[in-house]
């Protein structure tokens, strides 16, 4: 478990079904993020149990609730196509509709980075984002990652599309440099 000064992060449990599915039923955060909306507390539950499992997996979820809002995670070595080094992995991210606009998300993704770069000793952390998910872009950009690259072709296959992705990278040192200031 980490925490921030307003939120917990926690790993997922089976009885999160409900609340997943109650955020993730809304077409405006899977799609832009590359999955589609879910159709019904089972899937939530099935997501749960297959793909929010990671070891690094965490549910966000407001100071002083149990109910997630979100989810967040470092993905390692072997579940992420952006690196194969051990020493570095992907950060991936939502956040309900209703809790946009209040800082949940950079909030959350500073906490994480700190704890993959000091508990987990990577040495630098990738994340990216779809073209026209601004938000995505600028959550990026608040906690410092920077540009690496763009793809013109990359595969959604559970939206069965293709899309133009942009890969950002923070490194340690940069993430060094910037806590120091």
């Amino acid at each position: 478990m980490l925490e921030t000064e307003r939120l917990t992060l926690r790993a997922w449990a089976e009885t999160d079904a409900e609340s997943l599915y109650s955020y993730a039923k809304d077409p405006d955060i899977g799609p832009i993020a590359g999955w589609p909306a879910h159709r019904s507390k089972e899937e939530s539950l099935n997501t749960i149990r297959h793909v929010l499992n990671g070891k690094e997996c965490y549910a966000i979820c407001e100071r002083g609730s149990n109910n997630p809002i979100g989810s967040i995670e470092l993905k390692l070595n072997g579940h992420t196509d952006m690196t194969d080094r051990d020493d570095e992995c992907e950060l991936g991210y939502w956040l309900g509709k209703p809790f946009w606009g209040r800082g949940y998300m950079p909030e959350a993704a500073k906490e994480v980075i700190r704890h993959g770069f000091v508990d987990l000793g990577m040495s630098a952390i990738w994340c990216g984002y779809y073209d026209g998910n601004l938000k995505s872009k600028r959550v990026q950009e608040k906690v410092g990652f920077v540009y690496h690259h763009t793809c013109d072709e990359v595969p959604v296959p559970r939206m069965h599309e293709v899309r133009v992705g942009h890969v950002n990278v923070l490194t340690k040192s940069r993430w060094q440099n910037l806590a120091a200031c």
